[in-house]
């Protein structure tokens, strides 16, 4: 039980003093004065173990009964409505005409106090169990540095100049990089390298510098699973993979979810890494890839793992699997 900051009794005290009273006859000012309470105090708790037994002397709640200015249920069903059509708490409140502090306490209230994936298909989850028997692979595009720290530090949009090419075309001078990246559905283990472009070919090396990175951690590649991009879709990338002895699976259109983990990886990237520092230039952005990749795999807790890194997760299966003694 549950007992207020500043009672007096405990759920034993007070039993012993409706007990003396009720069954030993001690009479109230006895009991009262035996106990260190007012007889007012000693009344309510005799009052109430008469009326309801053992049950009456827990405490009770000093929320009143009603509320004045409480808002109505049918306000309530409202706001749980709009709530599940994903509005926000903002939008809620300017469509209800109220204030944003009560839509959002009523939220709270009624347990939709986070979107999250309310009102989606629920999540589906799943998890290899054997590292190397499924690795995501994906493409982020980032912008180039040029000229120190962009908008994002600054605040202050610079044009991108444009120059003509040999072939007469007219292209902008500052570009993109493409951060090529590959995880491990089972341990997280994760491998990655800044490109160029995101070009069919490009796409076949980085998948073997992968392979050989995974390799050198102990597993072999059955799948990879990607995303249907025009590099994923190719030929070359599909005769890549009959040779390095590993299928390929690509996601359903429009489904990134299906690929999720590289997704979330992606995600953490960018805000541990890309976005993490003030870069001057994309090559110091570049050069620090790999001293964050190693802290990811080696250091960094990750939730879905028990707050372990991808290389202990490694170790544990592993170790399931008789690798190590």
């Amino acid at each position: 039980m549950k007992l207020h900051g500043n009672a007096a009794l405990s759920l034993n005290k007070r039993r012993l003093l409706c007990r003396r009273v009720v069954e030993d006859d001690w009479s109230l000012s006895e009991a009262a004065g035996a106990a260190e309470i007012s007889e007012r105090t000693a009344g309510k708790w005799v009052q109430r173990f008469r009326a309801e037994g053992e049950a009456g002397l827990l405490d009770r709640s000093s929320a009143p009964h009603s509320v004045h200015n409480a808002t109505p249920e049918e306000r309530v069903q409202a706001i749980a409505a709009l709530r599940r059509l994903r509005f926000t708490g903002a939008q809620i409140a300017e469509l209800l005409a109220m204030p944003e502090k009560t839509v959002a306490g009523i939220l709270t209230r009624i347990g939709t106090g986070r979107l999250g994936r309310l009102g989606l298909e629920p999540a589906r989850r799943y998890e290899r169990k054997r590292p190397g028997e499924l690795i995501h692979v994906d493409v982020k595009k980032l912008g180039r540095i040029e000229r120190g720290a962009g908008h994002r530090v600054t605040g202050r949009r610079r044009g991108n100049p444009t120059k003509t090419d040999r072939a007469g075309l007219r292209r902008r001078q500052v570009g993109w990089e493409f951060v090529h990246i590959a995880i491990d559905d089972a341990t997280r283990l994760a491998y990655a390298e800044v490109l160029s472009d995101e070009q069919a070919s490009t796409a076949v090396g980085f998948l073997q510098r992968a392979l050989a990175f995974f390799g050198r951690h102990g597993f072999r590649v059955e799948r990879v699973m990607s995303d249907n991009g025009s590099a994923y879709r190719s030929k070359l990338h599909a005769f890549a993979c009959r040779a390095l002895g590993v299928r390929h699976l690509r996601t359903r259109p429009y489904r990134p979810q299906t690929n999720g983990k590289a997704e979330r990886f992606i995600r953490t990237m960018l805000g541990e890494w890309a976005y993490a520092a003030i870069y001057r230039t994309s090559a110091e952005r570049s050069a620090a890839l790999n001293g964050w990749l190693w802290r990811y795999n080696h250091l960094r807790p990750h939730g879905s793992l028990d707050r372990k890194p991808p290389s202990a997760r490694l170790t544990e299966l592993n170790n399931v699997q008789g690798s190590y003694s």
